[in-house]
């Protein structure tokens, strides 16, 4: 059984605000965090799969292999209901490869607008949807996987609200917290967000 029983857990983003996020979750159990900017020779993983799954599967694994020790790889997105899941796998380029946070926002405010027109939308609530969020840990050793996901239901608001986190975060409105995931502290994401919710799920199942 794959286990994390190194202190430094790699894994295989770029992605500044997951980056962050890892390690603030695994500095609760002692552990560091490295990702690809630690390891800049490695080039970036094509995400080609139809599935959160498949991306994460084929990072972690290629990465690891590379490198020789397990690696945790995760893909996550936004899953809207009236746009019959999108952006789904195709999230961080929405707007096409290498779109801002800011572009992929709008393209996604213009195209429920889109849908929209004309309703009367509760307090500006566009859309349920869903974050969700696969992560595979591959070890070279063993050639073995543990996979874990989560998910967090929510809506899409029509005005970005927050700073914090990254991605869509200040456009999902959450109301157990009447807040969006952009206004959330980071304890307060990480207990309830989709990623934090597939790191524990992650968690006891290598520790098992």
């Amino acid at each position: 059984m794959t286990r994390i029983a190194q202190d430094t857990i790699i894994v295989a983003t770029r992605n500044k605000g997951k980056v962050k996020e890892f390690a603030h979750a695994f500095a609760a159990i002692g552990k560091q965090v490295k990702s690809m900017y630690d390891y800049p020779d490695i080039p970036d993983v094509v995400e080609d799969g139809e599935t959160f799954f498949a991306n994460s599967y084929k990072k972690a694994k290629t990465v690891a292999l590379a490198l020789g020790v397990p690696v945790l790889a995760d893909d996550s997105g936004l899953c809207v209901d009236k746009l019959n899941g999108d952006p789904g796998v195709y999230s961080a380029r929405y707007a096409g490869e290498g779109a801002t946070d800011q572009a992929n926002n709008d393209k996604l405010l213009h195209a429920l607008g889109e849908l929209t027109e004309g309703e009367d939308t509760e307090q500006s609530l566009l859309s349920p949807a869903q974050f969700v969020c696969t992560l595979v840990l591959f070890d070279p050793d063993t050639q073995e996987h543990v996979e874990a996901s989560g998910q967090v239901d929510g809506w899409i608001i029509a005005e970005p609200r927050g700073l914090g986190g990254f991605g869509y975060d200040p456009l999902f409105f959450l109301p157990a917290f009447e807040k969006t995931m952009g206004e959330l502290t980071v304890d307060e994401k990480q207990s309830i967000s989709h990623r934090g919710r597939a790191l524990e799920q992650l968690l006891k199942k290598i520790e098992k």
